[in-house]
């Protein structure tokens, strides 16, 4: 028995029919013309063989009684693969507009609080001999970071890799009836008061820590100067209201764009920046473009926020361990290179501050009485409509995740992408994660279809950005080199 952290708890008690809280990954096979064997039997064979390697494929929820404090885990033994592994086949012609479609709607389904917290969806018949699975995962289960340490616990890194054999298990794991013991009522009211106990010692020795971190904070800030705000500042303000920032509805949509990583860093080098500012620039201008065409560009600059990772290095608990900061994507300045640099001021007070209050920001807190709360009031402001009225601390989430660097396989067959997906919510409509895998930035853009009706046009507007921002910020080759090139090309094509 594990007690929830009050932050995976929160995850839980915020989730309505309206704001499902899961996470996901869209993860791109190619079938080779030879290949005869059936690939949802092999992808379910994969986690059988895996259902060992990760505890959270077995966890179960125990409810508290009256949900007065936070559920705790359990172990809840054999698991339905028959339930959790599920097939899908595109109707004709299976486009890629299809899949995207048929991944939205999985993504807006809620999951069965009775079982494990996770499914696989085996979607087949796309076009060009391709095949995929999407995977979601609750919030309350695991972060970003702990779904790459997943996903490099349930792939391979070689096609066929030694000693890895599926086991006995695929047929055990059909054997459903056999479930652990759920803790009665005094194991889990004793456990509930002994973590919020520990939880109110921790929360009065970091008082004098969080004093100092906020004064040095409201020092850093500073005033407005003669140039402005400081870059600190500017990302403490209210965003522009824009047609993102809406109480949503249960439909999703989603798109997705992959990007060249080197080109993306090559920008970063350019000038003199971090990877993720290269990321919160492309999506900077998207958005701009998005807007453009939408009631117009906003004057003030529209916010992200931003997950920050709290984990140490080599941390691959299976729990979210992030907090939230927000950032100025300094939508309002129309050249791409000063707004990458603004952008990149902003991202970086921001992460100085992070880095101090990384020992102080508590992931985990007491629980009692949390659920009634938390709970009624992720009701109370889904049905008042708040989020349509208010202006928004943020405008949408924007999280970079690193991924992979080498290719993964499963069932024998490289995975060409890994698209993420996340979490929208009332007043956020639009959240772009970022995974970096196997030298491509993998953009997965999920939004509520009440804030973006059609997410292809917003995945359109990155490739713009890119293109943009590349043009400005990377040499080009000379016209006399581009002439070499072009005859080269012709030279060789007439050989072939």
């Amino acid at each position: 028995m594990k007690s929830l952290s009050g932050l995976d708890g929160s995850f839980l008690h915020l989730e309505t029919p309206e704001t499902p809280m899961h996470v996901g990954s869209l993860h791109l096979f190619d079938l080779p013309s030879e290949y005869k064997k059936d690939f949802y039997t092999e992808i379910k064979r994969l986690l059988a063989r895996s259902l060992d390697l990760a505890p959270l494929y077995r966890r179960r929820l125990a409810e508290m009684p009256l949900h007065f404090a936070n559920p705790v885990w359990t172990d809840g033994g054999a698991v339905d693969l028959d339930y959790h592994v599920r097939r899908h086949k595109l109707p004709r012609p299976g486009t890629r507009l299809q899949l995207d479609r048929c991944t939205a709607r999985l993504h807006a389904e809620l999951m069965d609080r009775r079982r494990p917290l996770w499914e696989v969806h085996v979607i087949e018949g796309l076009q060009g001999g391709q095949a995929a699975f999407y995977m979601k995962v609750h919030h309350a289960v695991l972060d970003g970071a702990a779904g790459v340490a997943l996903a490099k616990a349930l792939f391979d890194v070689a096609p066929q890799p030694a000693g890895k054999t599926a086991t006995a298990r695929v047929a055990a794991s059909r054997n459903v009836s056999a479930r652990a013991e759920q803790p009665g009522l005094v194991s889990l009211a004793s456990a509930a008061l002994r973590h919020d106990a520990a939880q109110y010692v921790k929360l009065v020795r970091h008082l004098p820590d969080v004093f100092r971190l906020l004064a040095g904070m409201v020092k850093s800030s500073g005033g407005a100067s003669s140039e402005g705000p400081s870059p600190l500042r500017q990302n403490f303000s209210f965003g522009p209201k824009t047609p993102l920032n809406v109480a949503i509805t249960a439909e999703r949509g989603f798109a997705c764009v992959s990007l060249p990583l080197a080109e993306a860093k090559a920008i970063a080098v350019s000038q003199e920046a971090k990877l993720n500012d290269v990321v919160l620039a492309l999506c900077s201008g998207a958005l701009r473009r998005y807007l453009a065409h939408r009631g117009g560009i906003p004057k003030k600059p529209l916010i992200a926020t931003m997950p920050i990772s709290l984990r140490e290095s080599g941390n691959t608990d299976f729990t979210t361990q992030a907090t939230l900061s927000l950032v100025s994507l300094a939508t309002n300045i129309a050249d791409p290179l000063r707004r990458l640099r603004a952008i990149r001021d902003a991202s970086g007070a921001m992460k100085s501050v992070a880095r101090r209050a990384q020992s102080v920001i508590p992931t985990d807190f007491p629980s009692i009485g949390v659920p009634w709360l938390v709970g009624g009031l992720a009701a109370l402001y889904g049905k008042t409509k708040l989020a349509s009225a208010i202006p928004p601390i943020a405008n949408l989430v924007i999280s970079n995740v690193p991924g992979p660097p080498v290719t993964l396989h499963a069932a024998g067959l490289p995975m060409r992408a890994y698209f993420p997906l996340s979490i929208v919510e009332h007043g956020l409509g639009v959240n772009i994660t970022v995974m970096s895998y196997a030298g491509s930035l993998d953009f997965g853009i999920v939004v509520a279809r009440k804030a973006v009706p059609d997410p292809r046009k917003l995945a359109q507007a990155l490739l713009e950005a890119h293109e943009e921002l590349k043009l400005r910020a990377l040499p080009q080759p000379a016209p006399a080199e581009k002439r070499k090139r072009a005859v080269n090309r012709k030279t060789t094509s007439s050989k072939s």
